[in-house]
């Protein structure tokens, strides 16, 4: 994989954006550019109080931060941003800035629009919305594996228990935690915690 991220057909669709600038004039002119590609600004924000107000409310799809000089100033609404918003989170500059990207990125920034164009603006979103799900679902992914990691742990634990108070085989303790399961129309995983708790499931008539 060269870390590009791959196409998105749901990436251009109308989405509810929130606009944060310090600049009043520039926030006006980000949101017709907006709502020309077809998009909702619910709400237009300068401070980050007020901005996560409004995402709070609003629950927008992604989030446009205007910067000019202040960088310091579109870092922080970006690092709030990225916090509280469950979408992604674009950056607006007039041109590059290598230094600025670099802290926005460390910040959660998930795209940067270096033109303030509609189609520069509209590219930017789609970078970041497809980011946004990869993100997400490699977020799932690990969620689910540390899961079966979690479900693998307790299993073990308590065929250690079992081998070592019925002296039975690695094999001998599963097919006691499966069979016990089974017959009590219960997962293995709750039947082994239930075990870990202290039950004695040896002493359990269904396997006599």
């Amino acid at each position: 994989m060269d870390g590009t991220p791959t196409p998105n057909p749901e990436a251009a669709r109308a989405l509810r954006v929130i606009a944060a600038d310090e600049d009043a004039a520039a926030l006006g002119r980000t949101a017709d550019l907006l709502e020309g590609l077809g998009h909702e600004v619910t709400a237009c924000a300068a401070s980050v109080d007020e901005a996560c107000e409004l995402i709070a409310r609003d629950d927008p799809d992604v989030a446009i931060v205007v910067v000019h000089r202040d960088h310091d100033h579109a870092l922080g609404l970006i690092d709030e941003l990225s916090e509280v918003l469950s979408g992604p989170v674009v950056a607006l500059l007039a041109g590059a800035d290598a230094d600025f990207a670099q802290a926005a990125a460390a910040r959660g920034v998930d795209a940067l629009a270096s033109e303030p164009t509609a189609d520069g603006l509209q590219a930017a979103i789609e970078v970041a919305m497809q980011r946004h799900a990869d993100r997400s679902a490699l977020a799932t992914m690990v969620g689910q594996l540390e899961h079966a990691l979690d479900r693998r742990a307790i299993i073990e634990r308590a065929k250690g228990i079992l081998m070592e108070r019925h002296g039975l085989t690695e094999r001998g303790s599963f097919d006691m935690l499966r069979g016990t399961a089974r017959s009590r129309s219960t997962s293995v995983v709750g039947l082994a915690q239930d075990v870990i708790d202290g039950e004695d499931i040896a002493a359990d008539p269904a396997l006599s």
